[in-house]
């Protein structure tokens, strides 16, 4: 018996010899340099998760595509309007309507339109109050 308990004793105080490695410190970012490339995609999702703060930029976006039905009927009804006036001015100038368009000023949502004569002719001056912009159509007698 002890000499049993004096073999597990030498075991146990065998000294033996110690291997080791350096530790070398590997960044896991990619913006950090030296770091995974593929590691980027997981850090952005991971990022992107975590993320309560939006983005105005992206609320105005994803808004533009929801548009009032009261915006979208009154553009509805712009586009219509101007729609008459395009055929009114066809019509006067290749015969096709006996109606013709009215000398005057007219309102049409945000824009302006001035008829006036124009030595047998007319101009029509289309003027956006909300940019502006203005557009000016001079259709000629025939």
């Amino acid at each position: 018996m002890k000499s049993v308990f004096l073999l597990a004793c030498a075991l146990l105080l065998r000294v033996t010899a110690v291997c080791a490695q350096d530790f070398v410190y590997e960044p896991k970012n990619p913006a950090f340099g030296g770091g995974n490339t593929f590691n980027y995609s997981w850090l952005l999702s991971a990022a992107q998760a975590q993320n309560t703060i939006e983005d105005p930029a992206a609320t105005t976006a994803q808004s533009s595509f929801q548009i009032d039905p009261l915006k979208q009927f009154e553009q509805n009804l712009n586009q219509q309007i101007l729609s008459q006036l395009a055929q009114k001015l066809v019509g006067n100038k290749f015969g096709a309507s006996n109606q013709g368009l009215q000398e005057g000023n007219y309102t049409v949502g945000s824009y302006q339109i001035a008829v006036t004569p124009n030595g047998g002719g007319f101009s029509i001056q289309i003027t956006d109050s909300n940019t502006g912009n203005q557009t000016t159509i001079t259709v000629p007698a025939l």
